[in-house]
């Protein structure tokens, strides 16, 4: 009860205004208890909707001796759906953020907008309060979205395992980013893209969801370039997901933002998961492999991780440097961490980090602790691919 003894205004738990659903009550007092811990509790006195009077009575063993404070009134304002619009854009003007959102599309308003105020989701959908939802993404480079297509796959393939049935079929999804992207006209940036159960009530079963929903976003990062330095990993202690949500994009992310901030704790960029034999899995939301001392390009398999879209490319790409002699093969297996720390190289893989070279596992340097050819060499062709890639990666946008 010592949270209660507050004012009013400064107590979070405590509303301001009820709502009547009796209009013929506004002249009638109504007097609300509210219980604590103990015998202690506190009474509100209504007059319609105002709060007229409050106080906190706590009780003892003596009725003579209740103690009664008086509280201030609740400041919580009233908003018009005009008027929470207007803080909404207000409230993301007072505060400066590295990307800036150009264009969103909503299924549930049917098109697309380009004012951030608007870009908002119905708090009912499962995807907030459930975390029944997929997303995927895509990078737009000069005017092309890289690799649309086959993360558009994955998006696909990750709705049905999570057994959303996408309000659109495949070529609708597609005309509808390529349009928002259109619509945003960024050149350079990413487009991240959201299927949901849809909104309906909050119950745990989506049944209540007359109809998924499907949303996508234009971002434009303006931090600085990365400069692709070696950054440092450790051993993550958070569990990794188990296979049958590990290999599906789920908008499930607690346990890669919890991996991502053990790393950041402890002076790392990232951390590494294991799966449950042991084997190296994947980042948090990456990709990792290595180059042997006998320079084979190593990754782990696929089948427990998510198929990253990047990475099959990076190995689709590094044949042309097997071809040239600065790798004697290629090879996708189970990795143990001993194989890892001992590498010549190691990287991380991903469309946000393209190819990020890593030269420090936990206490173990990798190689000379350099950045090492390889990883220098499949950034490159990673690039050149992103910017003058055959079709089948790169898909014009019509401004």
């Amino acid at each position: 009860m010592a949270s209660i003894t507050k004012p009013i205004s400064q107590n979070p738990h405590i509303p301001s205004k009820f709502m009547d659903p009796n209009p013929n009550s506004l002249l009638l007092p109504q007097n609300l208890s509210f219980y604590g811990v103990g015998s202690s509790h506190i009474q509100l006195v209504f007059v319609g909707k105002s709060l007229i009077q409050s106080k906190v009575v706590a009780k003892c063993s003596n009725p003579t001796e209740a103690l009664i404070e008086p509280i201030q009134e609740f400041d919580v304002p009233f908003l018009s759906c005009a008027e929470a619009i207007e803080r909404l854009r207000r409230s993301r003007e007072s505060y400066k953020s590295n990307q800036l959102y150009l264009a969103m599309y909503s299924s549930i308003f049917g098109g697309i907008t380009t004012d951030p105020a608007a870009m908002v989701i119905p708090m009912d959908d499962h995807m907030v309060h459930r975390g029944h939802g997929v997303f995927d993404t895509a990078a737009i480079m000069d005017g092309n979205l890289y690799e649309l297509d086959q993360h558009l796959d994955r998006f696909i393939g990750s709705a049905k395992m999570a057994k959303i049935k996408p309000p659109f079929d495949r070529e609708g999804i597609r005309r509808i980013l390529i349009q928002t992207v259109s619509a945003s006209k960024c050149k350079n940036g990413s487009l991240r893209y959201w299927l949901s159960a849809g909104p309906g009530d909050f119950q745990l079963s989506p049944s209540g969801c007359h109809q998924s929903a499907l949303y996508a976003i234009v971002i434009q990062d303006q931090s600085p370039p990365s400069d692709h330095k070696g950054i440092k990993v450790v051993t993550s202690s958070i569990p990794m997901k188990p296979p049958q949500f590990a290999v599906m994009k789920s908008t499930n992310y607690l346990p890669n933002a919890l991996s991502k901030m053990e790393a950041e704790e402890n002076g790392g960029y990232a951390a590494i998961w294991l799966d449950g034999d042991g084997f190296i899995a994947e980042g948090p939301n990456m990709n990792v492999a290595f180059v042997t001392k006998d320079k084979e390009l190593l990754m782990p398999r696929f089948d427990k991780i998510l198929s990253g879209c990047t990475a099959k490319r990076v190995l689709v790409l590094a044949k042309g440097l097997v071809r040239e002699g600065k790798l004697r093969g290629i090879r996708i297996g189970d990795v143990t961490v001993e194989e890892g720390k001992g590498a010549e190289e190691m990287m991380l893989i991903g469309s946000g980090v393209l190819v990020k070279p890593v030269l420090q596992w936990d206490e173990q340097v990798i190689g000379n602790g350099t950045e090492g050819p390889v990883t220098q060499a499949l950034l490159n062709l990673i690039v050149e691919d992103m910017k003058s890639g055959p079709p089948s990666v790169r898909i014009p946008v019509p401004y």
